[in-house]
């Protein structure tokens, strides 16, 4: 019998050794990702130096706790590399650490926003956020309501836990309504109100929620999720002049690795240590600390000259888009955009945006069904969300988002050509998909055209499948 001792070592076999059909699959996510126009607004491509944090032996190692108060030994380079990141965080948003804390724990975006209502709130607390189909984000609050049934559907923990009451923006003009907003507020008195959202394409106020908030005794809370590359970089109006918590996922438009981050006023409330307490131990276990290391590396980046450059031409990108689809007869919502992502309103159209995300698949332009002002539900949404991050991120200018803005076109007069044929329903538009020729046409176009463009984190020249045509089948 072969003793452990005799085993063959495995712990420095490569994947592609190791486990040839996962690896195989890595290999073909990198050829989608690089023959293909990534224009979902909430991702981005990180660099090799993040992707090597990832990678790294900081995965190993338990971290309960905060620095110098763990739970487990062995901290004393995973403390530093946790106050590097809180460090650089504060000063990437030009934060007096004597006024601002951070915690740099939370994985994502949506536990860090739990975590702050865990620590702020009681349960059945009431909160305010923008309504779902209106661009805010389902942990804001958002719920439904079934005629059929006759019940209120809590559609996320927010909505389990809380009292949730949202605001909308304007039907007409796309922009908040801050007039429902100040109304509404006078009547529910909410505990705390959120500012942000997930698919809106203007700035925000941040001084009339404030003092819609303070004239109602709420916290203000802002969710900068999609727009923290660009507050970062002073091209969107900071929310840390007035607003008590800020909260923001790190891999959008601040291009770094999925990961979240909760920034919080240091005064006589205690927000501190109530919210660090609400990340652990109440809501999450160990901190995982190789993504705080990519944070920590990424938010070095952030502070060049090259990202304010950068977050510059993310929102010329934008805007070029939106200009460009605005010429060829479509509509936008709110008239255009001040940040980095566009509503395309398709409802003039008479195609879903659930039918023309499916025809951008076929052809290697991922983007994402959305809502878009007027739409009352965010199951058969009215229109789509286009991004402008990644593909900036590439390298791409003006011009080629105009490029971007041609090839969308041509995929939906095939699409609307296809409805014609199917009907209404979804399945059957999207048998039609499958072997159209205009389609494949456009899609052989689309890869010659990305694939020209420079790829961050890997090098394609050393990827398994180099054909700008995809893998074999």
């Amino acid at each position: 019998m072969t003793s452990f001792k005799d085993l063959e070592f495995k712990g420095l076999v490569d994947l592609k050794d190791h486990d040839p059909e996962l690896f195989d699959l890595i290999e073909q996510e990198k050829s989608r990702q690089w023959r293909s126009l990534e224009l979902i607004a909430s991702e981005n491509f990180t660099s090799k130096a993040v992707i090597d944090c990832l990678g790294s032996a900081l995965t190993n190692k338990y971290a309960e706790g905060l620095p110098h108060a763990r739970y487990y030994g062995g901290n004393e380079v995973v403390d530093q590399v946790e106050e590097l990141c809180q460090k650089r965080a504060l000063e990437a948003y030009g934060l007096d650490p004597e006024k601002w804390g951070v915690n740099v724990q939370p994985y994502s975006g949506s536990p860090a926003n739990f975590a702050v209502y865990t620590a702020l709130l009681r349960p059945h607390d009431r909160i305010m956020g923008l309504d779902l189909p209106s661009g805010g984000h389902l942990t804001h609050g958002f719920y439904t309501y079934s005629k059929k049934e006759g019940t209120r559907k809590a559609v996320s923990a927010t909505s389990v836990y809380f009292e949730s009451l949202p605001y909308r923006v304007d039907p007409e003009t796309g922009l908040v309504d801050y007039k429902q907003l100040d109304r509404d507020a006078g009547l529910f008195k909410p505990a705390l109100i959120i500012a942000g959202g997930s698919a809106y394409p203007r700035d925000w106020d941040y001084a009339k929620f404030r003092e819609i908030a303070d004239a109602n005794g709420a916290l203000l809370m802002m969710d900068m999720a999609h727009i923290s590359g660009l507050v970062a970089t002073g091209e969107q109006a900071s929310p840390f002049d007035v607003c008590d918590v800020v909260t923001t996922t790190t891999h959008k438009s601040l291009r770094g690795p999925r990961a979240g981050m909760i920034f919080f006023r240091k005064d006589e409330r205690g927000f501190e240590g109530r919210i660090n307490q609400a990340v652990f131990p109440a809501l999450q276990g160990g901190p995982h600390e190789h993504q705080i290391a990519g944070v920590a590396t990424q938010l070095l980046e952030v502070m060049t000259p090259e990202f304010k450059i950068y977050s510059q031409q993310v929102k010329k990108n934008a805007a070029a888009l939106a200009a460009k689809l605005t010429s060829l007869g479509y509509t936008i919502a709110s008239g255009g955009t001040e940040n980095h992502l566009v509503l395309w309103d398709l409802k003039p159209q008479k195609i879903t945006g659930s039918k023309f995300e499916k025809a951008c698949d076929a052809v290697c332009i991922t983007l994402n069904k959305n809502c878009v002002p007027g739409d009352r539900s965010a199951v058969t949404p009215g229109g789509v969300r286009i991004g402008a991050p990644a593909l900036t991120t590439r390298k791409m200018v003006e011009s080629d988002f105009e490029q971007v803005a041609t090839f969308l076109h041509e995929v939906l007069v095939v699409a609307l050509k296809l409805q014609e044929k199917s009907g209404p329903k979804l399945k059957d538009f999207v048998a039609l998909l499958d072997g159209n020729a205009e389609l494949k046409s456009i899609r052989e176009r689309v890869n010659k055209f990305v694939t020209a463009f420079p790829m961050p984190g890997f090098d394609p020249k050393e990827m398994k499948y180099q054909d700008p045509m995809g893998p074999p089948h």
